[in-house]
């Protein structure tokens, strides 16, 4: 691997280069403003700012190699090879350029255009905050041949910036521990989240190389967990990593990468053999889940330049109605990366970009790579428009079979599927849905319940998966169109057959409730996959939560206790004493409704946990793998993060 360039830029990266644009006293106070909330996407939205510092080194040439540890005590450790951030006086604050940009709001080399041209994360929010809300956070700088120190409690120095050493190295260490006065919920970070982040961010930046080691758990071979993430191809290579699990219909990935208009786009996309379209967008690394301009001019570049080629290879004239933008997107998978200056973000999560110089650049870059791709691979070209006309008829067919959904909603009493118990409550944020497995449970959910804010749908076994069916079979399904009916959600407008509509939406809170066995994890894997390819704006704005009944049931005379757990089962019986009775409870229906309201659905004490996408393209991957056709993966997956599983397939 070569070394980091160090004449990439002509100007030198140096105290000067750092600008303070405000203190940071309210971070503290308002740490949601900053990192989203206090929760684990908080928690671990802490290590993505201090790697983005790293990444932007990247990103300007000067560094190779990052590397995240989560110690023992679930603080981290980010180390890179970068030029060190700097430590030589800043004039206007009068302390250590260092100091500045750990202790300052907005100070970052970032904010100079002559020291990065293009950055990611909140555009030099980040380490400051990092600082902020961790009790403690130490930074190691290694430059110009010394080694300097400064330590940190809750965002203020300890000490002055001070030299302990020599060095042949270079690069900036941080390591920090998150406030427990702040992150109240948890101090407990997931390997697999930070995994899947920093595999995407090496996966967006071909050509370095990003470590992940936790040393909380150790391998077989004494080794601390971990791995190495480096990719030599960039988003080709992430489409082959995303699509692994699905069947693809040709043989390459369709790939840009160049400067349109002076913005730097990277495209890659492929078809396969499924019903889905996913796209996933990035603006400097960060992932626009709400879209764009960008996600907007990939979609009209794409759009235009097939139609064009459809109409004139003549694999369109026999077809009796119009082909439409969504026929072009179904069976794909495209990642959009553009690097922008000066981002503006809009939409209700900031992550939807508005520049719209961008939407131009990037239909330009794609009309190009397919023009030419089409020209050079004709069998392909033809694949592809063959899989266009079939989406367009299923389109046609999912239509009428909505169209069925809403005429019953409309023909039927109170437009409500006759199996749903409704709740008295007209105001939909007080109201909330039980999703329940079976007529036997549904039957005690029913009678358990608080009728005047809860609602139950029971649902007959296993509904259909959406992951292998056509979009009208989806529609046809009775179940499926249950929960259409009586979430009061419709889908489908003139500009996009695939909008959901949410403004009737009668529920706030739709709850899975399964039976805590493999069946029912696979009855509520099968609904969330449901969710996450046609009503993914559900789970997007929280309103997707799945019901935790309790596996046992402890007594010992007069006293007994639930456990959700081995663990807690073995605890309540070591305080109770041997001769405990324990009652294993595998399903729904062995419970009475007292005991289901009790510990499943009563608000003061039941436990729900809410469905979250914490990664767009890791959650795609995942439901493509769990619900697709390829066991293997599928085994693999269920032997690492099963709790109970006896696997014969």
């Amino acid at each position: 691997m070569s070394e980091p360039k160090e004449e990439f830029n002509k100007h030198n990266y140096s105290a000067d280069s750092i600008q303070a644009l405000e203190g940071m006293e309210h971070v503290r106070m308002r740490p949601s403003m900053y990192i989203g909330d206090v929760g684990t996407r908080g928690l671990h939205h802490l290590v993505y700012e201090v790697v983005d510092n790293s990444i932007d080194e990247a990103l300007a040439g000067h560094c190779n190699n990052i590397t995240v540890i989560i110690n023992e005590d679930n603080s981290i450790t980010t180390e890179d090879d970068g030029r060190g951030i700097p430590v030589d006086l800043h004039k206007k604050e009068g302390v250590s350029a260092l100091e500045v940009v750990m202790t300052k709001i907005g100070a970052g080399g970032k904010f100079d255009k002559d020291s990065y041209k293009v950055s990611g994360g909140l555009h030099g929010v980040g380490v400051s905050c990092v600082n902020a809300l961790s009790d403690h956070l130490k930074a190691t700088v290694y430059r110009n041949g010394s080694v300097y120190e400064q330590e940190y409690e809750r965002g203020k120095a300890l000490y002055p910036v001070k030299e302990t050493g020599k060095t042949d190295k270079r690069g900036t260490t941080v390591t920090f521990r998150p406030d427990p006065t702040i992150f109240t919920q948890t101090l407990e970070y997931s390997y697999d989240t930070l995994a899947s982040r920093l595999r995407e961010l090496a996966y967006l930046n071909k050509g370095i190389t990003i470590h992940i080691v936790d040393k909380r758990s150790k391998k077989e071979d004494g080794e601390f967990e971990g791995e190495t993430f480096h990719s030599e191809n960039g988003l080709s290579e992430f489409i082959q990593y995303l699509d692994a699990t699905r069947e693809p219909l040709m043989k390459d990935v369709i790939s840009f990468e160049g400067e349109k208009n002076g913005v730097p786009v990277e495209v890659a996309m492929i078809y396969n053999t499924s019903y889905a379209e996913n796209l996933h967008s990035y603006v400097n690394n960060i992932n626009t889940h709400e879209g764009g301009t960008h996600l907007s001019g990939f979609r009209r570049g794409l759009t235009h330049t097939l139609k064009k080629y459809a109409d004139e290879s003549g694999m369109l004239d026999k077809l009796k109605f119009d082909i439409a933008g969504d026929d072009f997107r179904e069976g794909l998978t495209a990642i959009i990366s553009v690097k922008v200056q000066e981002p503006q973000f809009e939409g209700q999560t900031k992550t939807k970009l508005g520049n719209r110089e961008v939407s131009a650049s990037v239909s330009q870059a794609v009309s190009e790579m397919l023009t030419d791709y089409l020209e050079e691979h004709p069998d392909d070209a033809k694949t592809i428009v063959q899989k266009v006309i079939l989406a367009a008829q299923a389109r046609h067919a999912a239509q009428k079979a909505r169209e069925m959904v809403q005429r019953k909603t409309v023909m039927s009493i109170g437009g409500l599927p006759g199996k749903l118990s409704d709740c008295s409550e007209q105001d939909p944020a007080k109201c909330e849905v039980f999703l329940v497995e079976g007529d036997s449970a549904g039957g005690t959910a029913k009678q358990g319940r608080d009728r005047a804010f809860q609602a139950i749908l029971p649902l007959r076994g296993k509904i259909l998966n959406v992951e292998k069916a056509m979009s009208h079979k989806v529609f046809e399904n009775e179940e499926i169109k249950n929960i259409f009916t009586a979430l009061g959600v419709t889908i489908g407008t003139e500009e996009d057959s695939k909008a959901l509509n949410l403004s009737k939406l009668r529920y706030h809170k739709v709850v899975i409730m399964c039976d805590a066995d493999i069946d029912g994890s696979h009855i509520a894997t099968l609904i969330l996959t449901f969710f996450f390819r046609y009503m993914k704006e559900l789970i997007e704005n929280g309103h997707i939560y799945i019901a935790t009944p309790p596996l046992y049931l402890v007594k010992k005379g007069a006293k007994k206790q639930y456990a959700w757990s081995d663990k807690e089962r073995d605890e309540i019986v070591a305080e109770f004493g041997e001769s405990s009775k324990i009652q294993r409870y595998k399903g729904l229906g062995e419970m009475n409704a007292e005991q289901l309201w009790d510990t499943t659905m009563n608000p003061e004490f039941r436990t729900m946990r809410l469905v979250q996408i914490d990664n767009g393209t890791e959650a795609d991957r995942i439901f493509s793998m769990l619900m697709g056709d390829e066991v293997p993966p599928r085994r693999e997956f269920i032997e690492k993060n099963a709790v109970y599983a006896n696997i014969d397939a």
